[in-house]
């Protein structure tokens, strides 16, 4: 074999190796932000709102093409419950997620899901767009930008 083919075997080998490492650490880092997901909107549709208090950041920003720019973490809590509670579920379209690392920071969480209106059950719901920035600490994860978009 050629010092070429050889170099080339290597090269091939060492990306191999990078890429296999990188698809396990990105599928630890999706199962986590999947768990956290699920977690949360489980919390959304009971209307936990404990619950979903701890998983914001004080400084959250929560884009909503409907409703605009919400910064503050109480009010957004209090307008979830008068809004959502009881009156909307949601669904996670799961194969359209995707998960990247932000260096230094955290991830981002990008997807579709769906909400329900109950007291309209039999009204269509179309799937719609969201990104979620989540916030690393050295104790949880946060969600510190929300995009919803419908």
């Amino acid at each position: 074999m050629g010092v070429f083919k050889i170099i080339l075997v290597l090269t091939l080998v060492l990306v191999s190796n990078t890429i296999e490492s990188q698809d396990a650490e990105n599928k630890a880092l999706y199962d986590t932000i999947m768990e956290l997901d699920k977690t949360y909107f489980t919390a959304y549709n009971d209307c936990d709102m404990k619950t979903q208090s701890e998983f914001y950041d004080e400084d959250i920003e929560f884009y909503h093409d409907m409703g605009g720019l919400a910064t503050d973490k109480a009010e957004l809590l209090k307008s979830i419950e008068k809004n959502i509670c009881g009156k909307v579920t949601r669904t996670l379209i799961e194969e359209s997620v995707e998960v990247h690392p932000i260096k230094g920071f955290g991830a981002v969480q990008i997807g579709m899901h769906k909400f329900y209106n109950n007291l309209e059950p039999n009204a269509i719901s179309k799937p719609t767009k969201f990104i979620v920035i989540w916030k690393k600490t050295d104790s949880k994860w946060l969600m510190s930008r929300v995009i919803s978009l419908h």
